[in-house]
């Protein structure tokens, strides 16, 4: 057999006896060569963490190799604030793969020397607000209860989201800022409160009547404040009007 024919018999030899070791379990002689080093890392999903945070969070070695053991390296990631979960992969001969999910911030909260993102927990998260939250509500504090709130308001209504200013604890309630208004919610508000605000805002909004609160804390009805005479809202909101 002619000498080149020979190199690629060899290699693709070397190939199978990769790949089955692989199947096998990767034997321990394995992670001992050279070949099989991390020499490259490539991460996917880092939007708000710096790809080069994530990185360092994996603490390899110098001489790591891709067929070590992947689980100390997930939980590593898990670990890091603002990961919501991480899977690390491996493609031959010398390269980690990094899949991150983040957490998503709800709100920027105060903090010492500026604005940090906040997420629906009430946890602060290492994100650069610049880069990760230029637009989102500023909770007066970082709090769960502001945040979990936020977080059905965002769910269930969009564009009601994008416009609020402010979010912040009033004896205990959730009071959300927007164009010079309002709304009340209860600590345990439900996407039926949500729902129900929204559909009087938007009944007084086509009868362009102005109001300063909207209170939905009430079951099965919403108070409008600040309004001369009282208007009511569409049925089945059990909205009632209530002068300031």
């Amino acid at each position: 057999m002619a000498p080149g024919r020979l190199r690629r018999a060899a290699r693709i030899l070397a190939g199978l006896a990769v790949a089955g070791g692989v199947a096998l379990g990767a034997p321990p002689a394995f992670r001992r060569l050279e070949f099989f080093r991390v020499r490259r890392i490539e991460v996917t999903g880092a939007h708000y963490l710096a790809p080069e945070a994530v990185v360092a969070a994996l603490r390899l070695g110098p001489k790591a190799s891709v067929f070590d053991d992947l689980g100390p390296l997930e939980r590593r990631l898990a670990a890091v604030p603002g990961v919501a979960r991480g899977e690390v992969g491996r493609r031959l001969p010398g390269t980690l793969t990094v899949a991150i999910a983040e957490i998503e911030p709800i709100a920027l909260t105060p903090r010492p020397g500026g604005l940090a993102p906040m997420d629906a927990r009430g946890r602060v998260l290492p994100y650069d607000p610049s880069r990760a939250a230029p637009d989102l509500p500023i909770a007066t504090a970082a709090d769960s209860v502001v945040g979990r709130v936020l977080s059905l308001v965002r769910e269930h209504d969009p564009a009601l989201f994008a416009r609020i200013a402010t979010a912040g604890r009033v004896a205990g309630d959730v009071v959300l800022e927007l164009d010079g208004r309002r709304l009340w919610f209860d600590r345990g508000a439900t996407a039926e409160d949500i729902r129900a605000v929204t559909a009087v805002a938007q009944d007084l909004t086509r009868q362009r009547r102005d109001y300063q609160e909207l209170d939905g804390r009430f079951a099965g009805q919403v108070v409008v404040r600040g309004m001369d005479p009282p208007a009511r809202g569409p049925a089945g909101t059990g909205a009632r009007g209530r002068g300031a």
